[in-house]
């Protein structure tokens, strides 16, 4: 007997119906020798229009002033502006309500843009049925047919196509070995692990050879080894086929150790779209930096600006070099942000131009691999630095005085 949890969510299984039912009305799609490709390619044998278009701009995937609202009133996606490149691997990743899945699910075609465009090859798909875009999907609770086989539930988006008894095991089975999962058509969803399940879904959003794979969410159910497991077999799977992935998460170390590109989106924006490394080392706003890792920061005023550089005096009194990312006048209020990994405990090891304070240490954790140890400097009780578990690393005590340093081009001065 099939246990509770195990049974999908049915509003997502009517979608999943919706989306790979058959078209019939102008043809079938596709025949059975016809790959995805061709149905771009010939809407003669897809059944219904051409998504193939013009992409001399190079965006795949692309976002044209589309807005989103709910009630006619309070836009949940504000004017979003994106293009994602094909092959890419772009997450985005925002606070629950941020309208990053709202974001996802119009680009599915479960919910409709209320405004401007939204385009796939060049050509716009807002009139397009789900069914008809050719699009892999990955729910976060899976969406796996509890009474189908594994083998079956990866069959049925072949068979609904029309795809030939031969040809459709064929491509079960390579989609099975992709994720290692061979051995288990036979079985049901409820015989297998979480992670088993997972592996599945993201076989069956593979199996008809989509060139866009959409995932919500879908690691969110497991547990941290598991998780950190499957980040590095999708990625390293999307990659080895060449397929462009738009993923969504709220987990920001997930996002840094999958993605090529990020979008981080707050109150129905992208806030900020880079690289990880840039992401994380260059926020563009205090939000982003806030966000993205864990992030020291203190408040203060400019005092002044000369060139990259601002001069900011704390709250606290001490008057700091930093680099100025988007204040511009003396006067303005700013947020100071500094990593914890890029303060130094040990001034000696500093080059010259760093800039030291004085700092009293209130709490030492030993984290394995890091030590993490928090101060008190100036009005801030929460500053924390982290330091290598490393042979000449010294475990501070609560209430000693110490000297710490960082340089001017680490700390970054954003807005208030």
């Amino acid at each position: 007997m099939l246990r509770e949890n195990k049974i999908p969510n049915m509003a997502l299984i009517s979608q999943f119906f919706k989306w790979y039912h058959s078209v019939n009305e102008a043809g079938q799609w596709p025949s059975k020798n016809t790959s995805i490709k061709d149905c771009l390619d010939n809407p003669q044998r897809s059944g219904g229009r051409s998504l193939k278009g013009n992409t001399t701009d190079g965006s795949f995937v692309r976002f044209d002033r589309v807005q989103k609202s709910y009630d006619g009133e309070t836009l949940v996606v504000k004017d979003l502006n994106l293009e994602i490149a094909k092959g890419e691997f772009l997450t985005m990743l925002g606070p629950s309500g941020s309208g990053k899945t709202t974001c996802l699910m119009m680009l599915a075609g479960f919910e409709t843009a209320t405004h401007g465009d939204i385009l796939l090859n060049g050509v716009s798909i807002n009139n397009i049925p789900p069914h008809k875009r050719g699009i892999g999907m990955v729910f976060q609770n899976y969406a796996l047919f509890p009474h189908m086989t594994v083998a079956e539930n990866l069959s049925f988006p072949l068979e609904v196509r029309k795809i030939g008894k031969s040809e459709r095991e064929e491509k079960v089975a390579r989609a099975l070995d992709m994720v290692e999962m061979g051995e288990f058509g036979g079985r049901r969803p409820s015989q297998l692990s979480g992670g088993q399940q997972q592996r599945i879904a993201l076989a069956r959003a593979l199996v008809f050879e989509p060139e866009l794979v959409l995932m919500d969410e879908p690691l969110g159910a497991l547990d941290k080894q598991l998780r950190e497991k499957m980040q590095f077999e999708i990625t390293d799977l999307a990659h080895r086929l060449g397929i462009t992935v738009v993923y969504v998460t709220h987990d920001q170390t997930e996002a840094l150790t999958m993605s090529d590109q990020v979008a981080v989106f707050n109150d129905g924006r992208i806030q900020q779209l880079a690289a990880p490394d840039a992401l994380y080392e260059a926020p563009e706003n205090s939000f982003v930096a806030q966000f993205i890792g864990e992030n020291n920061t203190m408040y203060g005023t400019v005092q002044n600006v000369s060139g990259e550089m601002a001069q900011v005096k704390l709250d606290g009194g001490e008057v700091i070099d930093c680099k100025r990312v988007n204040v511009n006048n003396a006067g303005e209020r700013t947020c100071v942000s500094i990593r914890p990994e890029r303060v130094e405990l040990n001034i000696g090891r500093l080059p010259q131009g760093a800039h030291t304070l004085t700092a009293e240490v209130l709490e030492f954790i030993y984290m394995g691999d890091v030590f993490r140890t928090r101060l008190r400097v100036g009005d801030n009780d929460n500053f924390i630095v982290k330091t290598r578990n490393a042979v000449d690393q010294v475990r501070l005590k609560p209430g000693t005085q110490v000297k710490i340093g960082w340089m001017p081009e680490d700390c970054r001065a954003l807005d208030a």
